[in-house]
């Protein structure tokens, strides 16, 4: 993976505080816990896909000042000497939990929690923030195109309308955690070793004297990875018929390989589907791939399909990597605990007009709580840090909103997993990351622990986010003694 340099990828607001805080004889010796976790599921799905570890990883570990930066800083104006020169010997030396890549994860709960020096976790929020919130984003919504697909290969190459470098390459190793088979991105497949992928654009046809030539030369070129656009001027009278003349001498030299097939990118994608399946049957060309691109998501896949389109290949581009319906993921990072002057943590809430902006105090944990008979989660709980659930008990789950509504586990019938798990100690990393294909299949079997019902495109079933009653009572209690 390629390291850069990302120290100054933070807000300005970030390192004024970090000045005050430095000025401040009671701050600066702070030791602070904060959360970081999101308030709402994009694209009105049912759950979340957490990816986005291993940059923020690579982030920590190299997070210094260089000569350069600190001449940046001191250009401004608005730094002191004493400051600046702190900054030289800046690292960090705290402590980070994270929920790993691939994982099903819900709103309110901590995806990462970090307690450090007040200064140090000031400096990272906006990077942490904003390589979580983009890389969880695609990789949700890439899991609902998989999940339209119904089986479907679906292949990610939205490179060209992605936000960025960044955003097209993370972007591409987030879709792919989240099931998609390859990407035509060449860079992440060499940064992640994960599968490339690709045809050839209509310009290939058009600089031929024509398209039977154009799809020879490819064939004669590529005979092991042949899909032939075909659509550069009519489709079914043209392309598709030009398609199986290659095909067929393709056949007489040998064996066809297993990737050879035809790529429609424009007009009725299920009518055309379903003329050139036809004609390839026909032909003889059964196992012929025919995949399909044209501004695709989940929904028109879904309608596709329901179409009874013959479409076995999904190239989605635009609407993944952007996640053209919901452009932003929403994650916050928020303080829940600090140090007194014993050093002694001390919960801390924010409170709100708006009762969804109401933080959660004191250091805390994820508990999800699977049924034994199925394995499928029951619900997710959020505790104390402190607190054990004992699974040879009885386990009653409240919602923390609508407390009258309560589900009680019969001990034996369920099983727990705590899903924060360590990342850095004392500044040192204490946590190997997963090849990018090992995270795409713990992410497939983290997916089958949902029921379908929590899948569906639209109006999900919710999985039950709960509070321990602990953990209710000391929110209950802040928010009464600060009003």
């Amino acid at each position: 993976m390629c390291t850069r340099h990302l120290t100054l990828l933070t807000d300005l607001y970030e390192l004024t505080m970090m000045q005050g805080y430095f000025h401040s004889e009671t701050q600066k010796s702070k030791t602070v816990v904060f959360d970081l976790f999101y308030r709402k599921n994009p694209s009105g799905n049912g759950f979340a896909i957490c990816c986005g570890l291993e940059q923020a990883i690579d982030y920590i570990k190299n997070l210094r000042f260089t000569k350069e930066d600190i001449e940046y800083l001191k250009s401004l104006n608005i730094f002191a000497d004493d400051f600046l020169s702190y900054l030289e010997s800046f690292k960090f030396t705290g402590e980070i939990y994270a929920i790993p890549e691939g994982s099903i994860v819900f709103p309110m709960e901590p995806l990462l929690r970090l307690k450090a020096n007040i200064m140090e976790a000031q400096l990272v929020e906006t990077a942490l923030l904003n390589i979580i919130n983009h890389q969880s984003l695609i990789a949700t919504k890439a899991s609902r195109v998989v999940w339209a697909a119904q089986g479907d290969p679906v292949m990610e190459f939205g490179l060209r309308r992605a936000q960025g470098p960044d955003a097209g390459t993370w972007g591409a190793r987030a879709a792919v955690i989240a099931g998609c088979v390859g990407t035509s991105n060449v860079l992440t497949g060499q940064t992640f070793n994960v599968p490339v992928k690709g045809t050839h654009a209509h310009s290939w046809v058009m600089s031929f004297p024509t398209e039977l030539d154009a799809f020879r030369a490819y064939a004669k070129e590529f005979p092991n990875m042949c899909i032939l656009l075909v659509d550069t001027y009519n489709t079914l009278e043209q392309g598709v018929p030009d398609a199986i003349t290659v095909f067929k001498e393709m056949q007489a030299k040998g064996p066809m390989p297993k990737g050879y097939g035809i790529r429609l990118d424009s007009g009725d994608l299920a009518y055309l589907s379903k003329k050139a399946r036809k004609m390839l049957d026909d032909a003889g060309f059964k196992d012929a791939i025919i995949s399909a691109s044209s501004d695709l998501d989940e929904y028109l896949i879904t309608s596709l399909k329901s179409q009874g389109a013959k479409i076995t290949l999904w190239g989605v581009g635009t609407k993944l990597i952007t996640s053209d319906d919901s452009p932003a993921f929403g994650g916050v990072y928020k303080l829940c605990a600090e140090t007194d002057e014993t050093g002694k943590f001390i919960p801390k809430i924010k409170l709100s007009n708006n009762p969804e902006k109401v933080t959660l105090p004191g250091i805390k944990k994820v508990v999800r709580i699977y049924d034994n008979a199925t394995n499928k989660i029951k619900a997710d709980l959020i505790t104390l840090d402190h607190e054990v659930i004992d699974e040879n008990k009885d386990l009653t789950l409240f919602d923390h909103v609508a407390t009258w509504k309560r589900m009680t586990l019969k001990a034996g019938t369920y099983y727990t997993k705590e899903m924060l798990v360590p990342i850095f100690k004392d500044g040192n990393l204490v946590y190997s990351s997963p090849s990018t294909e090992e995270i795409k299949e713990y992410a497939s079997k983290e997916i089958n622990t949902l029921w379908d019902e929590h899948r569906r495109l639209t109006n999900p079933q919710v999985v039950p986010v709960d509070l321990s009653e602990e953990l209710y009572l000391l929110r209950e209690k802040m928010i009464r003694k600060m009003k």
